[in-house]
């Protein structure tokens, strides 16, 4: 609601509810004060900014949720999504985003505008080390699988960020978080 997207409905324990009922549908540890329910088509799709994260195939939802609310941090961003995605408004992506959903631009991944880096674990340029001049999406990929050919064909560049010996890779959620920062901390200087 602050985001200033009305709900459809709004239950509110000991108004318009019991909170014992609450506590059955929530899939919370503990029991909710308010549950909202809120259409999907009122979520976020424009304007979008001039950065974003583009997620291939990213099927864990803590992982999607936790990027909508780097983009919301470190943004404003949007986050696009490929079909194999998680649902950004299942239980777990929804508490992983913290309410990032409600302001958060949410787009199909073959319509993430500007340049396309893809963010890659070995053999791109150092991340501090590219051009990130203008409208910049960074693309990232399931954590098993990575991007595929075709996508990072699609792609105007690869970077990586640099990792200390031995150590194997990053989480796909800090590792978009560590793009989008580097992104904010040149735009600051």
């Amino acid at each position: 609601m602050d985001a200033g997207i009305e709900p459809v409905e709004l239950l509110v324990a000991g108004e318009n509810v019991e909170p014992a009922l609450l506590a059955e549908v929530s899939t919370l540890g503990h029991s909710p004060r308010s549950i909202g329910v809120f259409r999907r088509s009122d979520l976020p799709r424009t304007p979008l900014p001039e950065i974003g994260l583009a997620l291939w195939r990213v099927a864990d939802p803590g992982n999607v949720g936790t990027l909508v609310r780097v983009a919301n941090a470190l943004g404003p961003a949007f986050v696009a999504l490929s079909a194999g995605s998680a649902d950004t408004t299942g239980p777990k992506a929804l508490r992983a985003s913290m309410g990032a959903l409600f302001r958060v631009p949410l787009v199909d991944f073959d319509d993430a505008p500007g340049r396309r880096v893809a963010l890659v674990v070995r053999g791109g340029s150092p991340l501090d080390e590219i051009e990130l001049q203008g409208p910049t999406t960074f693309v990232l990929g399931a954590e098993r699988e990575g991007l595929p050919e075709a996508v990072l064909a699609d792609c105007d560049g690869r970077a990586t960020i640099p990792l200390a010996a031995g150590a194997e890779s990053l989480n796909v959620a800090v590792a978009g978080a560590i793009a989008l920062y580097e992104l904010a901390r040149r735009k600051r200087t």
